[in-house]
């Protein structure tokens, strides 16, 4: 069982998939960044200083300060700031990887034109009945 276990992990796609799903865990934190760092400060310039992040409505009544402070008291709110942010993070994830996709694809159709491209110009070898054909008249003399 340990022999099994070993070979499913050796396997290309267990390891592609853990070296894709670290590498989005990076990428992750980069468009955070991106969209908190960058993008919120001038949606908030366009605005008139609005933090996106910090929109909420308060449907308890209480009025707190921020949304931090609001989740911190357990104030139920309606955060659709944050939910502004994670549609423009998905957004920015969704394009990057559409991107990268179609890179790859295009890469892959280079490499199969190149290779139907070797492939054309290698002379084909005999076939299974030509070589049959001169043992067969080998054979005779």
């Amino acid at each position: 069982m340990l022999n099994e276990f070993k070979a499913f992990i050796a396997k290309g796609n267990v390891v592609d998939l853990a070296v894709g799903i670290i590498i989005g865990a990076a990428f992750t934190a980069i468009v955070n960044s991106l969209v908190g760092d960058l993008i919120n400060p001038i949606i908030g310039l366009v605005t008139g200083g609005v933090d996106l992040s910090n929109l909420f409505i308060d449907l308890s009544g209480t009025a707190p300060v921020s949304l931090a402070a609001a989740r911190e008291a357990g104030v139920p709110v309606f955060a659709y700031g944050a939910f502004i942010t994670a549609v423009i993070n998905f957004v920015i994830i969704a394009w990057v990887v559409f991107m990268l996709v179609k890179a790859v694809n295009r890469l892959k159709e280079a490499t199969a034109k190149k290779e139907a491209a070797t492939a054309a110009a290698t002379p084909a070898g005999p076939t299974e009945i030509e070589v049959l054909l001169q043992i067969r008249d080998a054979l005779k003399k």
